[in-house]
């Protein structure tokens, strides 16, 4: 296949505008990849993107061989049968998760956990739900009703009823909320926000939230589909403030970026309606053996290769040589950049900028995100299998963009400070 084919392509079966978009950044098809690196059309690229995925980085030998393997068993389960593969998966799960979580419903993505959560709390009775906005929790129907953000839920209207939109890191208006329904609310937050621009709460607030969840009976859900499993430098964001929501909800990371795979893990009371009725909830791919076998697998890799460690020293280094080198560069824009573990946010004081420094470390053969509730903020996710020679690379490609935004925004930073 030549590369003039798979654009037209994809723009006949899939998204012109995907098409468009993959054009606009050089129109590169990417091929193959291995740990931190991604090759497309004869170029090699440092993966700092991937949106969350890649902590193991690509390919990890553990978890493909653990893939392969069983694929050459028992790929897919007929259903009616137990499937040792899932009881494997939800043990070693279940082994890492805060204390009392023990019970794992395993779905394919990140919002088919948060729709699982949403069936949680209403068989609970607990029918009001009650986000943070700019939050992102997927754009399923039920998930799209907690991500509040205009652009994704207008073309889609009504979405669930019952739903309220609070300021994150603010606990007084989720208690404000709360005591207007008692016993009747569920709670759903991210330990930070990433697609928000990757957003820390002040310290102290997910306890907080915690003890107003107890206090009004309100379930307390901790989408943790992108911070979880060692992303922040502990395995959840939930350790950073030693709280146990009713429900944790993990994605992203337990692929071991290999087969997507996610799940919602509860309490024995909450689950117990889905434990009395097995058929309440189900989908024919959910917990499927080969996706099991890559989940089990990546809880294993990151215990026995201290990838949470590793995390939360490679976070602090890039953190700190990354401030470096905007303050020793660049100290015009006024860059901001934040962040814990390997969740690293780089916010520029405009979104042309931020697009500018993005497109800038493309050429420099760096990936990275964008946030989708944040146009001003870009996103390092990179993997915690970093090495000195991707350090080095990174850096140095962080020196030539900003050289090169800074030196076309000259001013830039002063003006919109003037005028905002």
């Amino acid at each position: 296949m030549t590369e003039l084919d798979v654009p037209e392509l994809y723009r006949r079966h899939l998204s012109s505008g995907r098409a468009g978009l993959a054009q606009f950044t050089g129109g590169h098809l990417e091929t193959d990849s291995a740990g931190a690196r991604v090759h497309a059309s004869g170029h090699e690229y440092l993966d700092c993107g991937g949106y969350g995925v890649f902590l193991l980085g690509h390919r990890h030998p553990v978890v493909t061989s653990a893939v392969i393997e069983q694929i050459g068993r028992n790929p897919m389960a007929t259903r009616l049968l137990l499937e040792p593969t899932a009881a494997v998966a939800a043990q070693a799960l279940a082994a890492v998760t805060p204390e009392g979580l023990d019970r794992i419903h395993f779905v394919n993505s990140g919002a088919e956990a948060v729709e699982a959560a949403i069936k949680f709390a209403r068989a609970q009775g607990r029918k009001t739900l009650i986000s943070a906005v700019n939050g992102y929790h997927g754009k399923t129907t039920g998930a799209l009703s907690l991500t509040a953000r205009e652009v994704y839920q207008q073309p889609f209207r009504p979405l669930l009823p019952d739903v309220l939109h609070v300021p994150y890191g603010d606990a007084s208006a989720i208690a404000e909320v709360l005591a207007g329904q008692p016993n009747r609310a569920c709670v759903v937050l991210e330990p930070i926000q990433g697609e928000g621009g990757v957003v820390l709460p002040p310290p102290g607030y997910l306890r907080e939230v915690a003890q107003l969840c107890a206090e009004y009976g309100a379930l307390f859900v901790l989408d943790e589909v992108q911070t979880g499993l060692g992303r922040l430098g502990t395995w959840w964001g939930a350790d950073r403030e030693d709280v146990v929501p009713d429900v944790l909800l993990v994605g992203k990371n337990l692929s071991g970026g290999v087969i997507p795979v996610a799940a919602a893990v509860t309490t024995d009371e909450i689950y117990a309606p889905f434990d009395k009725d097995p058929l309440l909830h189900t989908s024919t791919f959910a917990a499927s053996p080969v996706a099991m076998a890559a989940a089990a697998a990546t809880v294993s890799v990151i215990a026995e290769e201290g990838l949470v460690d590793r995390a939360r020293e490679l976070g602090d280094h890039l953190l700190l040589n990354l401030r470096s080198i905007v303050d020793r560069e660049v100290p015009h824009l006024g860059l901001d950049i934040r962040g814990a573990g390997l969740l690293i946010g780089v916010e520029a004081p405009s979104a042309h900028i931020a697009g500018d420094l993005a497109l800038e470390l493309l050429s420099q053969r760096v990936l990275v995100n964008h946030s989708l509730n944040a146009s001003t903020v870009l996103r390092l996710t990179p993997p915690a299998v970093l090495t000195e020679a991707d350090l080095d690379w990174l850096f140095t490609a962080f020196v030539v963009a900003l050289k090169a935004v800074g030196a076309r925004h000259r001013g830039t930073a002063a003006t919109l400070e003037r005028t905002s």
